[in-house]
């Protein structure tokens, strides 16, 4: 094929800008990491229009962004541990116990902002593809097989697109296929099978009406009876509602007044919760509310200020 000139600056910015949504998504399931996968995107934005000029089709922009997208990611996941949810490395807590020391950010899988996703399996099926049990599970996975199994079954690439994007043969992409899908199978908890309602705002109206008046009996009311409580960064989570009314009972969460923004992240209903310290509202945690059959199932709470700014919050 005979090269030609780089895309128009204009029009090179406004594609990229395009694809943005997308690329963010992509590397959010790669990475489990809301701020990662900023970075991620960052740096294939920067290697884009440095390598502008090596592109011989404007029409393959796509796959070629993806292609460095890729490379990024794949260097990044072979740098650190997988990232996981505290259920993937301690037992169910005691209530009556201590929540124990945070571990490092780098350990846990973060929310990510529903509004973001731009991808099309992002806006319809994608719910079950964002969602956070999904993604911690991807995370097992070793990172090429990561790679395939989102191209071909989130995203709908055919297996010569990804063959090319990886330098490999539609016959080793359908083996590594099958081996991904394999492993997911493995990794998912039985709880993620629960299919998720879509956002519920009556729910999360009352849910947050109750938080910000701490009122115990009505928040844990509206949690199924084996839901799943827990609270990155530390490594503790709660098996059943009752278990969580007592925790609620001898915790100080209710000390200070709070107030609470909605939001939706892995597209789920969540809070931004801001409690007052000093006169002041400051930022404290993600909510993350997956909700089945008009109930809260599970219930994590990102005691993890920095993730506010993905969610375009102060």
């Amino acid at each position: 094929m005979t090269q030609t000139s780089a895309p128009a600056v204009p029009a090179l910015a406004e594609a990229l800008a395009g694809l943005r949504p997308a690329l963010l998504s992509y590397c959010y399931r790669m990475l489990g990491s809301a701020l990662e996968a900023e970075d991620a995107v960052q740096e294939t934005m920067m290697r884009a229009w440095r390598s502008a000029a090596g592109l011989e089709d404007p029409a393959g922009l796509r796959p070629w962004t993806y292609r460095i997208a890729t490379n990024v990611c794949l260097d990044a996941a072979a740098a650190r541990r997988r990232r996981a949810m505290p259920m993937d490395l301690v037992a169910a807590a005691d209530p009556h116990g201590e929540l124990g020391a945070p571990l490092p950010e780098s350990t846990w899988v973060q929310p990510f902002p529903s509004s973001v996703t731009g991808d099309p399996a992002a806006l319809a099926e994608s719910r079950e593809s964002i969602r956070l049990a999904f993604v911690a599970a991807l995370q097992h996975l070793l990172p090429r097989q990561r790679a395939v199994l989102i191209l071909r079954d989130v995203l709908c690439w055919r297996a010569a697109e990804v063959a090319e994007l990886l330098g490999l043969s539609a016959d080793a992409v359908n083996s590594v296929l099958r081996r991904a899908r394999a492993a997911l199978a493995q990794a998912r908890p039985a709880g993620a099978a629960t299919r998720l309602d879509p956002i519920d705002a009556d729910l999360l109206e009352r849910y947050v009406a109750a938080f910000e008046r701490f009122d115990i009996d009505a928040m844990v009311s509206m949690l199924r009876e084996d839901a799943v409580v827990d609270m990155p960064p530390v490594p503790f989570w709660l098996a059943g509602r009752e278990a969580y009314r007592h925790w609620l009972i001898r915790a100080d969460v209710g000390c200070r007044p709070k107030r609470l923004i909605a939001v939706e992240a892995n597209g789920c209903p969540g809070v931004a919760v801001y409690r007052e310290v000093d006169g002041r509202l400051t930022a404290f945690g993600i909510q993350v509310l997956e909700c089945s059959g008009g109930e809260i199932v599970a219930l994590h709470t990102f005691i993890q200020p920095e993730l506010f700014a993905a969610f375009g919050l102060p």
